[in-house]
């Protein structure tokens, strides 16, 4: 054994913090993820400062317009500029895409933290009910949910972040099985601390990175969930721009004006694509069993 690793002590947390960043700068699609991600949070944020015109004003002289220096995307059946419908658009699709991962967070961690550390019957009563929703696809028990509660945009996200609880109860679920045996979760126990500062103090920390990974991972899910639900008329209501009821209304248009569902279309596949590339890079920058 070298006298390197002899003398090296334990990582400490800012090195740990400091080795998951390297690893996540030297990953080159992780890093465009994070790019594509923050340019669209840019946009959003931005949109009264990047929006042209008002995004729901109607002009019957401007019908389906091709994209032209005065509007760069394009216009609407309607005459409305997709470009500045678009930028509003990105903050329905990603306020919704966050809100609902938060939920489902909010809904899945302290259901799967019981059921893992617990166990028992609270673990046999969380498990089934989870496996009984996982036995429902993830789309249709978010559409079920958003018609019986009513479309709008806020209905839209908490039939979404519901549909997604489910796996984050499972994933914590294990992640506390395979924590809370570990020798300082049994140390701080014989010391006689209690269940609520273990699970808080011990647990839940430690089981936060692959949570933050799937999180990131299913706001790219939640994106294509609220586009679904705009557009079968479930989300977001007209005449606010929102991505997915954009491609519904473009349907009728594919030959006439394709503009109106190219944009659209592509702002989607790359936000996700973003969330998706951004997750892996995390996951891999967050386990310990991957190389340094």
């Amino acid at each position: 054994m070298s006298t390197h690793a002899i003398n090296a002590g334990p990582i400490t947390p800012p090195q740990r913090k400091s080795r998951a960043w390297g690893k996540f700068r030297r990953n080159h699609s992780a890093m465009l993820g994070g790019v594509v991600v923050l340019f669209f949070v840019l946009v959003a944020v931005c949109a009264p400062l990047l929006a042209g015109y008002d995004p729901i004003q109607v002009s019957f002289s401007t019908i389906r317009k091709a994209p032209s220096a005065a509007h760069w995307f394009g216009t609407d059946e309607l005459g409305r500029d997709i470009f500045s419908r678009m930028v509003y658009g990105a903050r329905a699709s990603l306020i919704a895409g966050m809100a609902s991962v938060l939920i489902a967070l909010v809904v899945g961690v302290p259901f799967g933290l019981l059921a893992g550390y617990f166990g028992g019957w609270i673990d046999g009563c969380i498990s089934r009910v989870t496996e009984a929703l996982f036995s429902i696809p993830f789309l249709i028990l978010a559409i079920a949910l958003a018609a019986f509660l009513g479309p709008s945009l806020i209905n839209a996200m908490l039939a979404i972040g519901v549909s997604a609880a489910p796996l984050l109860i499972r994933l914590t679920r294990g992640q506390v099985l395979a924590i809370k045996n570990e020798d300082y979760v049994q140390s701080t126990r014989s010391l006689g601390a209690s269940n609520t500062r273990i699970i808080v103090r011990h647990i839940l920390p430690n089981v936060m990175p692959p949570l933050i990974v799937q999180a990131t991972i299913l706001i790219a899910k939640a994106i294509i969930a609220e586009a679904s639900l705009s557009f079968l008329g479930l989300g977001l209501q007209p005449p606010s721009p929102s991505w997915g009821s954009m491609l519904n209304t473009a349907k009728d248009f594919m030959v006439q004006a394709p503009w109106m569902s190219v944009f659209p279309g592509l702002a989607i596949f790359l936000v996700v694509l973003g969330f998706n590339l951004l997750g892996d890079g995390l996951r891999d920058a967050l386990d310990p069993r991957q190389g340094a």
